[in-house]
């Protein structure tokens, strides 16, 4: 492995660690680095050996919000605990269906949460969660269903989609939404990553510098996003979503 582009793959790992740990969206960075920096590595391999990043920046994320944030463990526990089986269910049917037809469908969902997030000002800046002790199992469980299932079969926009699941079926607000997303991604990327490493498709040599970058990234990310608090989180979580809105409008109708 060439140093400059082991060098450069860490850089977009610390970003991609970054963005992820306040908002989600860290693949939007990371992937296509990897996709042009490694060519001529098979593309199984390439998601193999990032999925090794994220997951070591997840979980730093994670470990900074857990004690610093109020986290509604048993919803979001059955949440995560469901996103990874269906997570893994979605990556075993990935090539049985049209991939395809997903771009459009994310993009139409994308451009509603924009709006909606755009037009409601207030959202997600008080935590009042909404729902009775029974029923956030029972959400926590669909929504793990749902975006599990999403995150093994096609992937791009996973964080965003979990933190605005949160704020608004939940009614939390969006440091508490972050750190939620972060135990449910913690799951799906460790279904994937079983998968990935049964099979042998990760080059380690390359994942674990990637790993420590994104570590680092993703604690400095979960660092600012509690000190600066719910507004700061808004203001990247729309424009990360704009940015997934312009990438998929480009591949959709380009």
């Amino acid at each position: 492995m060439i140093t400059l582009t082991l060098a450069l793959l860490c850089l977009f790992a610390f970003l991609a660690g970054f963005i992820d740990a306040i908002v989600g969206g860290g693949g939007l960075i990371q992937l296509p680095a990897m996709l042009i920096l490694l060519k001529g590595v098979p593309v199984p391999t390439v998601f193999g050996t990032g999925k090794v990043s994220s997951l070591a920046g997840t979980a730093a994320a994670f470990r900074h919000y857990a004690g610093r944030v109020p986290i509604r463990w048993r919803a979001v526990g059955v949440a995560a605990g469901v996103a990874g089986v269906f997570s893994f269910l979605g990556a075993r049917v990935v090539s049985h269906l049209p991939k395809e037809l997903l771009p459009p469908l994310v993009l139409g969902l994308l451009v509603c949460i924009a709006i909606y997030t755009f037009w409601r000002k207030d959202f997600g800046s008080i935590h009042a969660p909404r729902l009775s002790a029974q029923r956030e199992p029972l959400y926590g469980a669909l929504v793990g269903l749902v975006i599990g299932f999403y995150d093994g079969f096609f992937g791009p926009g996973t964080g965003s989609f979990l933190l605005f699941a949160f704020v608004g079926l939940f009614g939390y607000d969006f440091i508490s939404s972050s750190a939620a997303a972060k135990l449910v991604n913690i799951a799906t990327n460790l279904a994937a990553l079983a998968y990935f490493a049964y099979t042998g498709q990760i080059l380690w040599h390359v994942a674990i510098p990637m790993a420590i970058s994104n570590i680092a990234g993703s604690t400095l990310g979960a660092y600012l996003a509690v000190r600066h608090g719910t507004g700061f989180v808004r203001i990247l979580f729309l424009v990360v979503v704009s940015a997934f809105i312009v990438k998929l409008s480009l591949q959709v109708f380009g």
